[in-house]
């Protein structure tokens, strides 16, 4: 595993983080088991950056239980405050105390303002004390650094960067979001300033991997030594020196131990000139292909009418990236085949999920196209005889 220095602090950083949003789930809950296996494997082999959050359904209390059993001294924990629940002063205080419960801990290294997407936002933080409350908690040491993570545009971004004194930030960055987000004039700004930058969703919520489209994998495919679509796009990320943490969101041991392997081998400026090419034909490709940039961060869930927003995107990308088939093969399974239908005309259109988007996707617009191209003649007959067999 090679680390990066976080400049503040001189801390040495695992360039591979651990996303622990998606954990594997067994019934209503996360796969304790599982996750802690596969946990296990990525310490072992030296990740030491653990990213959770409050909003994390059921990840705060996994992670804690597992580094309870020996593993916490070998981890920096970064979990996030959801500040936008906050409504007076003193309810900092009162989610902090229950994530330290969850997380089974005294003190968090790495502590977020989660999704603070605007300065409006910060200053209506400074108006419920938020400022005294982080130095109280660095003072007794319970918080050892503050930052934010961030979904929004470039602009609101450098605005964020300037307000506060932020001991580090974390921003979505990859090969397709380059220019947009807080993008690469971001994550420059941000290492001029001297702060670690860690980067979530490096492969677009997976998009960027089984969701390639057909003709942009063959792109990966005909290239040597072959690599795969997650080592071309975390590479990508590794070669860049502004980068500090790159977060993957594993869960599979196979997963964990490719990253960790490209962990160990990418450094900055292992893409060369052939390389980056190859990025921007895959970019190309990509770019003729998806519908809506939506990376199934489930931030819009739940939704008031019922629709799974995340999988609706998915399978109506899939039909433009794979096949009409798969598309409707998939779009059926996650919406008509469901105890409760899920699919997108149950939209109530009341705007809800774009509050919360950090895409800033237009969702009641898109979800109008998904059921106009997904909900078509065979999707009603298929969704009648799936009623009728279901009687029975």
């Amino acid at each position: 595993m090679q680390y990066r220095t976080n400049p503040k602090n001189q801390e040495q950083l695992s360039v591979l983080g651990y996303g622990c949003l998606r954990f594997s789930r067994k019934g209503s809950g996360i796969d304790q088991g599982k996750a802690e296996e596969e946990m296990r494997i990525a310490i072992e082999n030296g990740v030491n950056y653990f990213d959770t959050a409050y909003t994390y359904g059921g990840s705060e209390a996994c992670l804690g239980k597992f580094l309870a059993k020996g593993y916490r001294d070998r981890v920096k924990i970064a979990t996030k405050l959801p500040h936008y629940y906050l409504k007076q002063e003193g309810d900092m205080e009162r989610y902090f105390q229950e994530q330290q419960k969850r997380l089974q801990t005294d003190y968090v290294e790495y502590y977020l303002m989660h999704m603070l997407n605007d300065v409006a936002a910060w200053e209506r933080l400074k108006g419920l004390g938020i400022q005294e409350w982080i130095s109280q908690k660095k003072a007794s040491g319970q918080i050892q650094n503050i930052g934010f993570s961030f979904h929004g545009n470039t602009d609101n971004f450098l605005k964020i960067l300037e307000s506060y004194d932020w001991d580090f930030c974390q921003i979505q960055y990859n090969y397709m979001d380059e220019h947009s987000q807080a993008g690469r004039r971001g994550l420059l700004r941000a290492h001029e300033k001297g702060m670690p930058v860690i980067i979530m969703e490096p492969l677009r919520g997976g998009r960027l991997v089984q969701g390639l489209p057909k003709d942009a994998a063959k792109v990966f495919e005909q290239e040597k030594p072959k690599r795969s679509p997650a080592e071309w796009g975390l590479r990508w990320l590794l070669s860049q020196p502004e980068v500090t943490v790159v977060l993957s969101g594993m869960n599979d041991a196979s997963q964990v131990r490719e990253n960790v392997r490209i962990a160990s081998e990418a450094s900055v400026g292992c893409m060369s000139g052939h390389d980056m090419e190859v990025i921007e034909r895959v970019k190309a490709k990509i770019n003729r292909s998806i519908k809506v940039p939506c990376t199934g961060c489930g931030y819009c869930m739940p939704c008031p009418g019922g629709v799974d927003i995340p999988g609706c995107f998915s399978a109506y990308n899939t039909r433009y990236t794979d096949s009409w088939f798969q598309g409707m093969k998939s779009y059926f399974m996650c919406t008509a085949l469901r105890t409760n239908p899920s699919n997108a005309s149950k939209c109530m259109k009341c705007g809800k999920c774009e509050q919360h988007c950090p895409q800033s996707i237009q969702i009641r617009k898109e979800l109008a196209q998904v059921k106009k191209h997904m909900e078509g003649p065979v999707f009603c007959l298929a969704e009648v005889i799936s009623k009728r067999i279901g009687k029975y």
